[in-house]
């Protein structure tokens, strides 16, 4: 049973490619390690990665920290990750757990969690209740950070304008087959340190701007276009209108890198509070 609080269209909008998620979404930038012990003065006991999909955000934590904990709802994602975890030496593995579960009812101690992170997933979540949630396993002076990287990432202007059009198709063609209390309900990323106030949870809190550079071919590109949510679920919902969109697109981004692999910025922003 799903807990209040979470909405069932947020989960299932990630069933079915997590295969094509995790080969062509962006790893979490090691600079988000180096930020977070910076900040919490040493290395972390235990990660909680809330939200963690296929464990890209997750495994960052490898070496960094003496336990990582996923917690993710959606199966196909977790199992996802899970894969990946089976493939890692033992003792590595052994420092993590990928757990089937909700950011509002985490199955953690109080005061256990040294790190809360939501990569490129708080908007998914209610926010009252998961910071709420999150300030109970947070250890005093535990961190909790939210961060996301800025879609499309950086191509020429027409290649990111047809990338941005793609996703607003994709989000029409789920408005004309979707019941509006049947879609998944995406929170504005601009209110996350808002609501991190809000909360009463933190003692301070910031918002941050990074990049991180990543190399990138066509194929790469144009796969992270198909990773999108919302073009997943247009096309589970049969709209194959968007198939002549997706093959121009795929078209214009052959054309930019012209068989180059190029380095590519990913812009980030990170919303931090400090319990």
């Amino acid at each position: 049973m799903i807990p209040e609080g979470n909405v069932k269209s947020n989960i299932e909008r990630f069933s079915g490619f997590e295969g094509l998620y995790d080969s062509y979404r962006p790893q979490a930038p090691a600079l988000v390690v180096d930020l977070l012990t910076g900040y919490l003065g040493g290395r972390p006991s235990l990660v909680v990665d809330v939200g963690c999909g296929t464990g890209l955000s997750s495994f960052i934590w490898r070496k960094a920290a003496d336990r990582v904990v996923g917690i993710e709802p959606n199966g196909d994602m977790i199992g996802k990750a899970r894969e990946k975890l089976a493939l890692l030496p033992p003792d590595d593995a052994g420092r993590f757990a990928f757990v089937q579960g909700y950011s509002n009812e985490l199955d953690l101690e109080s005061g256990s969690a040294d790190i809360v992170t939501c990569s490129q997933s708080f908007h998914w979540m209610d926010p009252v209740s998961t910071l709420k949630e999150v300030g109970r396993v947070l250890r005093p002076n535990g961190i909790f950070a939210a961060y996301d990287c800025d879609w499309p990432p950086q191509a020429s202007w027409t290649v990111e304008s047809g990338y941005e059009r793609l996703l607003r198709l994709a989000d029409e063609a789920i408005a004309r087959r979707v019941p509006a209390a049947d879609r998944a309900v995406k929170r504005d990323k601009s209110k996350h340190l808002e609501n991190l106030r809000a909360s009463g949870v933190f003692r301070y809190v910031k918002e941050m701007v990074f990049h991180n550079i990543e190399r990138c071919d066509a194929d790469r590109y144009f796969g992270l276009a198909l990773s999108q949510g919302g073009v997943q679920t247009a096309l589970k919902h049969g709209a194959e209108e968007l198939r002549d969109e997706i093959d121009a697109f795929r078209k214009e981004v052959e054309a930019y890198f012209r068989g180059r692999t190029l380095d590519v910025m990913f812009g980030y922003r990170m919303r931090l509070g400090i319990k």
